[in-house]
């Protein structure tokens, strides 16, 4: 079975960790990536969108402010600024009354204030290190994505190696995964043709799908709205960062378009199964067209056109 992967290409959690994470992404740079906030500061002076940000809350004595502070919003997402793999991410709305909602269940006010506080303690941070809560706007799903994610917003997985897109995937939430677009909790993972921008191949839980479990609607041949400007707006994402493997992630709001949402230093790997084919052979081709890493890289090359390479690479991979 082994020898059946490496014919694939696929890239394993060693390989990925030695070869492409280590070696490509400096410590120092991970702070970057690693804070949301830090990724959204950066973003703004480079002119990325982002989600607004609403209200920032860093001590628990502002845990119990932050319900006055986002008096006369509809709808939020709050999330720790430190978090992995969607976890303590909760999207609230508001009733008509001012009470908060939940999935459509009630919300106590003192439930928000709990969850704020879990979060400042460290909760849901890598390593369990004091956070922050960050409150932004909530995203609306693009028109022509939302029978496909009843439940919750989807987002665009991008890998970027050496500036140079090679992989994409969306990521569509189900009942099953909570409405987050997180394939560990049940969300659906179908792979892109980066060339054509419509989707391919698709898993839930590592098993084939053809259809969203909730919508019945095929998760086959659809069309990623603006996937251009997604590609574009992940390259651009990555470049202020100085790392060189990494994964963003970028939702196509129904009035923005494509914002970016966050980044990662150690993107997973089961966008390979999404997409039916491994990332080594993409990966060689970005050495093989620019040389060893330690010399120059595509990175001075024009955004569009390095969009274009990668495109032109995973072209020969799928031919």
């Amino acid at each position: 079975m082994w020898s059946r992967f490496t014919k694939m290409g696929l890239v394993g959690i060693n390989r990925r960790n030695a070869d492409f994470t280590l070696r490509m992404n400096e410590r120092s740079r991970y702070p970057l990536v690693d804070n949301k906030l830090a990724t959204k500061q950066m973003c703004i002076r480079e002119g990325i969108p982002v989600p607004q940000l609403l209200a920032i809350a860093e001590l628990h004595v502002e845990a119990r402010r932050l319900p006055d502070r986002l008096r006369g919003y509809d709808s939020f997402v709050l999330k720790p600024a430190r978090g992995a793999m969607g976890n303590g991410i909760l999207v609230v709305r508001t009733d008509p009354d001012g009470g908060y909602l939940r999935g459509g269940r009630p919300f106590a006010r003192e439930d928000l204030i709990y969850h704020t506080a879990g979060i400042i303690s460290g909760l849901y941070a890598l390593a369990g290190h004091r956070d922050a809560a960050l409150v932004e706007e909530r995203l609306e799903t693009h028109l022509l994505l939302r029978s496909l994610s009843p439940d919750g917003v989807p987002d665009v997985r991008i890998i970027i190696y050496r500036g140079i897109p090679v992989m994409a995937m969306i990521r569509l939430p189900t009942a099953q995964s909570g409405g987050r677009a997180n394939l560990h909790q049940g969300a659906i993972g179908a792979g892109i043709d980066i060339t054509r921008g419509r989707t391919t191949h698709a898993v839930l839980r590592n098993r084939r799908v053809f259809r969203h479990p909730d919508t019945d609607e095929s998760v086959l041949d659809v069309a990623i709205p603006e996937f251009g400007r997604v590609l574009e707006i992940a390259v651009r994402a990555t470049d202020p960062t100085g790392l060189g493997y990494v994964g963003a992630d970028v939702v196509v709001d129904a009035v923005r378009g494509p914002v970016l949402l966050e980044l990662n230093a150690r993107p997973g790997l089961a966008i390979q199964v999404a997409n039916r084919a491994g990332l080594m052979p993409r990966l060689a081709a970005v050495d093989e067209r620019f040389g060893p890493v330690d010399g120059p890289w595509p990175g001075t090359l024009p955004v569009e056109e390095r969009v274009a390479i990668g495109q032109d690479i995973a072209k020969e991979a799928m031919a």
